[in-house]
């Protein structure tokens, strides 16, 4: 076995101490032929420090399209000439949409909107529509709108919103090749803010943007050091008319190795499948990827891409015998 695995079995799974970037590097260098050996110790180490449940999870837009950032992954864009023009969903439409989240088993819903960050109307509307889904559903509610001020964390926090998202996309180094109308910075700002409203911190990002094996240990240990309570795992799935439009999909051993390596340097922290994992892991590597460190699931679709079937994710939940986590537990 190698020596990282050895030192990983020691560190990691004995202790909770997650690896430091080195370590991480170590990890993404690993030859396939290790992979089997990779996984099974991220799942022992999922399994010791985390149980064997799976967070269920379903999003909804919100506002959807007409976003004034740049980021070049995103077909949300109003900058780019992809097809996604902006949209708002009624209160109504929303209020149904985590009535059929909660009908999957699912714990958690997250409301997104696709800004910089939200105005006077959108904070009106999640208002209005926090207050009508927890009158409605038996379900947490979760927020993704930007970047937010101090004020805005705090009536987030008044409406009841239990945990925010908000994801680095990709680590500090690399994110000026990524997005250019805002910085790592002021992403990370918003973080330590929410972090220290007592809201639940969701954050993670994009494998397949074009970043080195290097930065993807550096963004790896950047979460680590953030410590956040969840960490959604994406990869690109390249979006017609946005800037990485043609960028290669992640190989599903590399997005393999990458699940693992992130649990071996968060080995406490919910490890959510995300976007992308479809197309580049396909139904077998999703097994793999859950028997490799995840546990967590955004069920259904994505905000501008399609997911599986919900009831597929459960069905092989259930035939893993992993249970889906229960609304108590989280409350």
């Amino acid at each position: 076995m190698p020596e990282i695995l050895d030192r990983a079995r020691a560190q990691v799974l004995a202790t909770g101490a997650g690896l430091d970037e080195e370590g991480i590097l170590e990890v993404l260098r690993l030859p396939d032929e290790h992979l089997p050996e990779l996984l099974q110790l991220a799942h022992d180490v999922r399994m010791k420090w985390c149980g064997p449940e799976v967070e269920v999870e379903g999003i909804v837009s919100l506002k959807t399209g007409g976003c004034p950032e740049d980021c070049h992954f995103c077909s949300q864009s109003g900058l780019f000439a992809s097809p996604v023009r902006s949209v708002w969903l009624d209160i109504p439409s929303l209020v149904e949409a985590a009535r059929q989240t909660a009908a999957t088993g699912a714990t958690e819903f997250c409301i997104v909107a696709a800004v910089r960050g939200p105005d006077r109307r959108l904070m009106d509307q999640m208002r209005e529509g926090v207050k009508a889904i927890r009158e409605a559903v038996d379900i947490q509610v979760a927020a993704s709108l930007g970047m937010l001020t101090q004020e805005q964390v705090d009536e987030l926090v008044e409406m009841g919103v239990h945990r925010y998202n908000h994801n680095l996309e990709t680590c500090r180094s690399y994110f000026p090749n990524v997005v250019t109308t805002h910085s790592w910075e002021e992403r990370w700002g918003t973080l330590k803010m929410v972090r220290d409203s007592g809201m639940e911190v969701c954050c993670g990002g994009i494998l397949g943007l074009g970043e080195t094996i290097e930065q993807r240990a550096e963004f790896a240990a950047q979460l680590a050091e953030l410590d956040p309570h969840e960490v959604p795992m994406n990869f690109l799935n390249p979006r017609p008319g946005t800037p990485l439009g043609d960028q290669p999909v992640v190989e599903g051993r590399d997005a393999l190795r990458a699940i693992a390596a992130f649990r071996l340097a968060m080995p406490k922290t919910i490890l959510r499948y995300a976007g992308g994992r479809e197309i580049t892991l396909g139904d077998l590597g999703t097994r793999d990827g859950l028997l490799g460190g995840i546990n967590a699931v955004i069920v259904g679709n994505y905000l501008t891409t399609l997911g599986r079937p919900a009831t597929e994710d459960l069905a092989l939940l259930e035939d893993l015998k992993m249970p889906v986590k229960a609304l108590s537990a989280t409350l």
